[in-house]
């Protein structure tokens, strides 16, 4: 081994180490030695084993399974109180390992590293893992955007002072230098006083931002308004309540007369649906009692915003029929569960992709891998076939759209003129138009009422995953496989705001019901908020360990709730930008949301075949105290679930009185 070898070996370990005044030195010394006593260059083999072990470690790809490793079996021995605050450092740390392996051309070193240890994250990360086995090359590292992403982000993970420094002497007993570099530079830590948290489900223990996280915290500074709009019905609704006030106490007779009629409706409502639906009705569900009243004004105390969109004008007879629903509207609480009314598809052949309920539940739409659209009309099921068709130039075709292959009436209208499967359908808020889009990348607006196609919207590049009418109608919002959100008019062709910033496909998009901001769920995992006067993102909500599918705002507008592909749900408040609260208790992926029409019930529908019903009034009101005690009894407060046969619930909507509809199409497997 020549002197210029052990001077490069020395110094790179006085670099590893941070000894700079000593490396400085040591150059310093080496030179005048050599320069003095040239013949006298004789190492002890000693000395040269140890430097060429030194060598070996530090270049050689064993180090990173073995640092690992160690870590690993450190950690799993670790005392029960801290060991669920350890674990959250292996995850990153694995991956990284990996990607550093691979960066430096060990590809079989990194395969067998992956397969080593994958087991242990196959449970909470195992799409993550899936995407990371197709890295096969220091190429693919770099033109994967999921691995460029881990790459060029930092994890954030929740640790108690103790625990980190427990971790922090583990590293440096056993000098595990590759493993403090990997913590180093891919993780932040939040290192909290006093005691570990007794939550080992914290959504938000350990979080995925990117590099510029200082920038997403000043997003969440900015001033949002959640309230409700001016002069809206409900507030017209809840001023003429407020007269009436006076006269209804006492009067016993009326209160029992409006239940009565209450009752009455419904049973109209439940025969409605003909032998298409299975009503679910839990004993309470038409209950109206006085303790579900104060629940149901956090609606009323809601500040009030302005609309930064012209919004259109309700025609007097709907503002009436609207009026006269939210009059009639039965209180929900946890004593008042709601009625359900569930449509189930059969015979599907596994084709249905999405389905939509209207307001009232009189019209239900399925979306089709086939680009097919059928809408049912509820009232309408069950008739004899009329024999008389309208004259025209377009007996042929309307013949055809009527009449199946066995020349039979359909029960339901056809609508035909996307070239792909249909994603996501969404009804206008008094039914008369209906939204389809596809993996054609275009947006349809049907009329319910012309059983005609209107307008076809291009703008998108790539598929179509959802699309969604404001609460007000007239505007519409759409998310895309191109990682884009859009804002639409159903007068303009062209989107009027397009809202980008996602790291990945954007899956999902929900109107805020003041119809200033709209919310969007993506496949990076995270929920953001946009206002949509000006296209900025006004907040990042992070946490999901999984693509985001569904979003839901409650009726005051101060909070969120959202949905991912492994059946988490999670609550948000607006304002702050945190999380309130974790839902956990579906098995499979959360495909629907819904907010009862005061807020007091979240009902959510999965994949796994249940519809659930959650205290929202329960959840958002956790104390801080609670929380950080670790009691979660109230946290995830499920009221109840309902199972169906075998029908995953894809569609949600509570009706104006609150009666809940679902849908979905029955399994094959059934």
């Amino acid at each position: 081994m020549d002197e210029d070898e052990i001077l490069g070996y020395v110094t790179a370990y006085l670099k590893k180490k941070g000894f700079k005044q000593t490396e400085k030195v040591f150059q310093e010394e080496f030179q005048q030695n050599k320069s003095s006593s040239s013949s006298n260059s004789i190492l002890e083999p000693d000395i040269a084993n140890h430097l060429l072990a030194f060598s070996q470690l530090e270049n050689g790809p064993a180090r990173y399974h073995n640092g690992y490793s160690r870590l690993r079996t450190w950690t799993y021995s670790s005392l029960d109180l801290y060991r669920h605050e350890l674990l959250r450092v292996l995850y990153p740390v694995f991956i990284h390992c990996f990607m550093d392996l691979v960066a430096k051309g060990h590809i079989q070193e990194a395969r067998n590293f992956f397969n080593t240890f994958r087991e242990d994250h196959e449970m909470m990360h195992l799409r993550d893992l899936q995407k990371l086995e197709g890295v096969l090359s220091p190429t693919h590292l770099k033109e994967m955007e999921f691995a460029h992403s881990l790459r060029q982000s930092k994890f954030n993970i929740k640790i108690c002072e103790y625990s980190y420094e427990l971790l922090l002497q583990h590293l440096h007993s056993t000098q595990s230098t590759t493993i403090l570099g990997i913590i180093n530079e891919h993780i932040n830590f939040q290192v909290t006083s006093g005691q570990p948290s007794l939550i080992s489900d914290d959504p938000e223990a350990v979080t995925l931002t990117g590099s510029s996280q200082e920038a997403a915290n000043q997003t969440n500074q900015k001033e949002i308004h959640w309230g409700l709009l001016e002069d809206s019905l409900e507030e017209r609704l809840e001023k003429a309540g407020a007269l009436l006030s006076d006269s209804e106490k006492g009067d016993g007779e009326a209160k029992e007369g409006e239940n009565d009629e209450s009752k009455k409706r419904s049973t109209e409502v439940g025969k409605q649906g003909g032998s298409v639906k299975k009503i679910k009705k839990d004993k309470g569900g038409s209950a109206t009692g006085k303790s579900a009243k104060p629940e149901a004004n956090t609606v009323s105390a809601a500040p009030r915003v302005k609309p930064e969109l012209p919004l259109p004008i309700i025609p007097t007879e709907v503002e009436h029929s609207i009026l006269d629903d939210l009059r009639n509207r039965v209180q929900l609480s946890s004593a008042a569960l709601p009625s359900v009314s569930f449509y189930t598809f059969i015979n599907t052949h596994n084709s249905l992709s999405c389905s939509s309920i209207s307001h009232d539940g009189s019209l239900v739409a399925g979306g089709f891998s086939d680009s097919s659209l059928k809408v049912w009309d509820m009232a309408k099921l069950g008739q004899q076939p009329s024999t008389s068709l309208s004259q025209g130039e377009n007996d042929a075709s309307q013949n055809e759209q009527m009449l199946g292959k066995s020349g039979e009436k359909r029960q339901y209208t056809l609508f035909q003129g996307h070239s792909g499967p249909v994603y996501a359908a969404s009804f206008s808020p008094l039914g008369d138009f209906l939204l389809s889009s596809s993996a054609d990348s275009t947006i349809r607006l049907w009329s319910t009422k012309l059983d005609a196609n209107l307008v076809c919207y291009k703008g998108h590049n790539y598929p179509v995953w959802d699309v969604q009418f404001s609460p007000a109608g007239h505007y519409f919002a759409s998310s895309s496989h191109d990682r884009t959100a859009r804002i639409w008019s159903v007068d303009r062709i062209r989107p009027l705001r397009i809202m980008a910033g996602h790291l990945s496909d954007v899956d999902c998009v929900q109107w805020h019901v003041n119809c200033n901001y709209i919310a969007t769920g993506s496949s990076d995992k995270t929920v953001r908020l946009w206002d949509v006067q000006s296209g900025e993102c006004v907040r990042v909500f992070v946490g999901h360990r999984g693509m985001i599918l569904s979003l839901a705002m409650s009726p005051d507008g101060r909070y969120m709730a959202s949905g991912d592909e492994d059946g988490t749900i999670m609550m948000w408040d607006l304002s702050s930008g945190r999380c309130v609260t974790p839902l956990v208790g579906h098995t499979s992926c959360v495909w629907s949301l819904a907010f009862s029409s005061e807020g007091a019930i979240l009902a959510s529908g999965s994949a796994d075949c249940t519809v659930k019903l959650w205290d929202v009034n329960t959840s958002t009101k956790v104390s801080r105290i609670e929380e950080k005690n670790g009691n979660t009894n109230n946290r995830l407060r499920s009221l109840k679930t309902l199972t169906t046969k075998s029908t995953p619930v894809n569609a949600l909507r509570f009706s104006r009185r609150n009666l809940l509809f679902a849908a979905g199409a029955l399994a094959k497997n059934a």
